[in-house]
């Protein structure tokens, strides 16, 4: 039976784990008056995501390998940002099994995604143009012709709308399959598009290294590495690191890891108790030796004394 939904959220914590399918890492350079919107939508093959946000941020995206992702970024002003590539308007991302990607914005921002299974995928193309469509082995950006891209936007903001307006029409099963055959249909088109020239092998390179740059880091969280090290462990020159991390954070490494290891500590004293939790030891445990320093730039970032966030932790209780 075809399911939506849509939620309001002012915590960042809260709406990163709320997104379905995909594992997202939110890093954001300040979260005072963060506001989000996320709405989705589970059709018999197809499922729809969209969010909302107010703030600029990069996220650090991990999909599942078992179902195929197109990013379908719904706001271009000014354009997002996949591994250091500007989407720009018209273009959509098909994703690769399993990718890891990261996607900055740099102000308020919506995005969309779709996911289906890629049997179901090659099925209808199969039927439509006469050959399988398969996931790629990298992440392709394409540029589809631009009806066929309009045409993508226009299907995926109504549907989202229905799921946030009418929800009881989702539910009705003739509406959800012309839905979802339009949206199918279109979709195979955009699919079909001339790739982005300017994704070329250096652009690949680089977001390779920003992948081993996150994947050293968290291996040694509890060490918190220093850039010499990082870059030691990666086998790359300290510039080429700050080139990459520039291209796809738009800050540099040590900033990027600093903003990470906030949003963490953020996290940690939201879901802490607040009778056996202290700040001091959340601080120390994400790489904050100076207490004091922590607590000005953790009340500049969020708004609050860290010790006032760990007073308002909600506890989940089994």
């Amino acid at each position: 039976m075809p399911r939506s939904g849509a939620t309001r959220f002012t915590d960042a914590a809260d709406y990163q784990a709320s997104v379905r399918g995909a594992n997202f890492n939110l890093v954001f350079g300040c979260q005072q008056g963060f506001k989000a919107r996320l709405t989705w939508l589970e059709l018999r093959h197809l499922r729809l995501l969209r969010g909302q946000e107010n703030l600029p941020r990069v996220a650090n995206v991990s999909f599942s390998s078992e179902r195929v992702f197109v990013s379908v970024p719904t706001r271009h002003d000014p354009p997002p940002i996949s591994d250091g590539v500007e989407v720009l308007s018209g273009d959509i991302v098909f994703h690769s099994r399993g990718e890891r990607v990261h996607q900055r914005t740099r102000g308020p921002s919506q995005w969309g995604l779709i996911s289906l299974a890629p049997e179901h995928l090659a099925a209808c193309s199969q039927v439509l143009t006469g050959f399988d469509l398969a996931w790629p082995p990298v992440a392709r950006i394409l540029r589809p012709p631009r009806i066929d891209a309009a045409r993508l936007l226009r299907q995926h903001a109504e549907a989202c709308r229905l799921a946030e307006t009418k929800p009881e029409m989702i539910a009705h099963r003739e509406v959800a399959r012309a839905l979802e055959q339009d949206l199918l249909h279109t979709l195979v088109n955009c699919l079909t598009g001339t790739d982005v020239d300017n994704y070329s092998a250096r652009k690949r390179h680089n977001a390779n290294i920003i992948a081993r740059f996150e994947s050293v880091s968290a291996a040694h969280s509890e060490r918190h590495l220093k850039i010499p090290e990082l870059c030691a462990a990666i086998a790359v020159p300290e510039r080429t690191l700050r080139m990459c991390c520039a291209e796809v954070f738009g800050i540099s490494p040590g900033r990027y890891l600093r903003l990470r290891r906030l949003n963490m500590a953020h996290a940690a004293l939201r879901r802490s108790d607040p009778a056996t939790a202290s700040v001091a030891d959340v601080a120390r445990e994400y790489g904050f030796s100076e207490f004091g320093r922590f607590a000005a730039i953790y009340r500049t970032m969020f708004g609050e004394t860290p010790s006032t966030t760990l007073r308002r932790a909600r506890i989940t209780r089994p």
